[in-house]
């Protein structure tokens, strides 16, 4: 295989105290789900993915398929590899020096990493929303318009509607309609990530990723975000990474728990965390680690 270099409130749900069946390797089901060719509504299909720092392996073997229309989640302790495997998703580990990878990422089907792949029209159909917020020094339109403008748009009008669609769409515009050209950097914190999802939508993206967008925010902001995060998928595709294991269940439609850069189990989220297929999967739920 080729190497490539890069250029509703919550209720914690009740994990089943019956023994683990030894059946089928959960990873074996899953590379014979892979094998058995692109799922009807499948947007990402991750494909025995290794991934190196260096010298470094970070995953190993991963094999998953994110559904079109759907909020994906993973989960795991810090440095299991679910930040890693995200970032992949629209190659932001290209900026990574030494990174590489061995498997396919495929969006509708076509591999990702093709040296024919124009990475900056990949990461306007996936888009991402960091951790930490970032709104440029900039008015709140021009960090919304920043985007559309980068990818050739002129037009006032179409920026005009491209800026209020997409505060609309984040949940910001009636908060700031009436402030466009004052510093986006004046705004709350749960505001400025808001006004990031905003910008992510304005270049109208098919997939969004979102790495730990609420780790800093105030419950109340959190749970701004959440909401939203469900209403996005009505049009998008969202993969999401958190720590919060309540916020997965909450949000998501799939959940995949890493440890030690393998995806040790994936599947619908209530089956993930009512009926586990992996001890380990249900000692990290139940807290007995991580």
């Amino acid at each position: 295989m080729e190497v490539r270099p890069f250029s509703q409130p919550f209720t914690t749900p009740t994990v089943s105290s019956r023994p683990v069946m030894p059946s089928v390797p959960q990873s074996r089901v899953l590379r014979e789900q892979s094998d058995a060719g692109p799922s009807v509504d499948a947007k990402i299909q991750v494909r025995n993915l290794d991934f190196y720092y260096g010298e470094r392996q970070a995953l190993f073997h991963v094999v998953l398929t994110v559904r079109t229309n759907s909020v994906t989640a993973f989960i795991g302790p810090s440095g299991c590899g679910k930040s890693t495997l995200l970032r992949c998703l629209n190659r932001m580990n290209d900026l990574v020096e030494g990174a590489r990878t061995v498997g396919r990422v495929e969006l509708d089907g076509t591999d990702i990493y093709d040296l024919a792949i124009d990475v900056t029209d990949l990461r306007k159909r996936v888009g991402m929303v960091f951790q930490k917020s970032n709104p440029f020094p900039k008015s709140i339109y021009d960090n919304v318009a920043y985007g559309p403008r980068l990818h050739g748009t002129k037009d006032k009008r179409r920026l005009d509607e491209l800026v209020h669609h997409s505060l609309q769409g984040a949940g910001l515009w009636d908060e700031v309609k009436d402030r466009l050209t004052q510093s986006a950097l004046g705004l709350s914190g749960g505001q400025q990530q808001r006004l990031c999802i905003a910008r992510a939508l304005a270049v109208q993206p098919e997939v969004i990723l979102m790495d730990e967008p609420c780790s800093a925010l105030d419950p109340i902001a959190t749970g701004k975000i959440e909401e939203l995060i469900f209403k996005l998928k009505d049009t998008y595709t969202v993969v999401i990474v958190t720590h919060n294991m309540q916020q997965a269940a909450r949000v998501s439609n799939q959940c995949g728990f890493f440890l030690m850069g393998e995806l040790v189990e994936f599947g619908d989220t209530k089956t993930i965390f009512t009926t586990p297929h992996d001890k380990r999967t249900e000692d990290y739920i139940t807290g007995r680690f991580g």
